[in-house]
């Protein structure tokens, strides 16, 4: 059992969650929690280790970490606290192996459903999305040159572990751009300066809707290739929602007219 608050292994994980280019040079991550965990492993991730804390560990968990064969280290409670990046972990911390998916293993339904993302940079935002886009059981997410990594333990956490459960990739906006156009998915930008509403928009073919950052929106890159503009009516003082809901509105659109809600 790791008793010593100043233990490696502690400091290791910490740094983990931390520090972004530690875990692109490890190619690993960290799951905290229960059902995230629960989620990676149904996801088919590469669990190399389990950090857990009986003082905090449920029942539920203590059944799950009995049952599976990855190495468990266990940890006395100051130390767990120490490591955790959460308040509430429920007793598990588990190591993980990145997986990085290329647009060419993505597998698609007959017509396939889209979510694209240019240049997010914030973790809360990226992690609703891949949650809304599990709720709508959309084909895929492609993060095109994020400001933030998928493995961000917000991402993660905001996500509920929805990005162990959908295909993402992360690519270039031109590399997105030209599979789409390959897959002849029709490919719906949405933009302040859109003339068309997105409940005008026909969505039952393959599409795909390509969202931008709040501050900025869309690069003229996608403004300019997009097959069509798109936007949401705005009856208010302002013109724009967050990334996260303008996203969910118009997935579930799409759903809509898919009568598949």
């Amino acid at each position: 059992m790791i008793t010593s608050m100043q233990n490696q292994q502690i400091k290791d994980v910490v740094k983990l969650y931390v520090d972004s280019r530690e875990r692109r040079k490890q190619n690993l991550f960290v799951i905290e929690g229960l059902r995230e965990f629960s989620l990676a492993l149904v996801g088919g991730y590469d669990i190399l280790k389990l950090f857990v804390c009986n003082d905090f560990l449920s029942q539920k968990g203590k059944e799950l970490v009995s049952g599976i064969d990855i190495p468990v280290e266990k940890v006395a409670a100051e130390g767990f606290q120490k490591m955790a990046y959460r308040e509430k972990s429920e007793g598990i911390i588990a190591l993980a192996a990145a997986r990085h998916v290329s647009l060419s293993e993505l597998q698609l339904s007959a017509t396939p459903f889209i979510i694209v993302l240019e240049a997010v940079e914030k973790p809360g935002n990226l992690g609703a999305i891949l949650r809304t886009a599990d709720a709508a059981g959309v084909d895929a997410v492609i993060v095109c040159d994020p400001q933030t990594d998928i493995y961000n333990p917000n991402t993660i956490r905001s996500s509920l572990g929805c990005v162990f459960t959908r295909q993402v990739v992360v690519c270039t906006c031109k590399e997105a751009l030209q599979w789409l156009k390959e897959a002849d998915i029709r490919v719906f930008a949405a933009a302040l300066s859109a003339s068309e509403y997105y409940h005008n928009i026909d969505f039952k073919c393959p599409s795909a809707i390509v969202m931008g950052t709040e501050t900025n929106g869309l690069t003229d890159f996608w403004l300019r290739n997009a097959d069509s503009l798109i936007k949401i009516p705005m009856r208010g003082a302002i013109d724009s929602l967050n990334v996260s809901v303008s996203t969910a509105i118009l997935t579930f659109e799409a759903m809509r007219q898919r009568n598949l809600i």
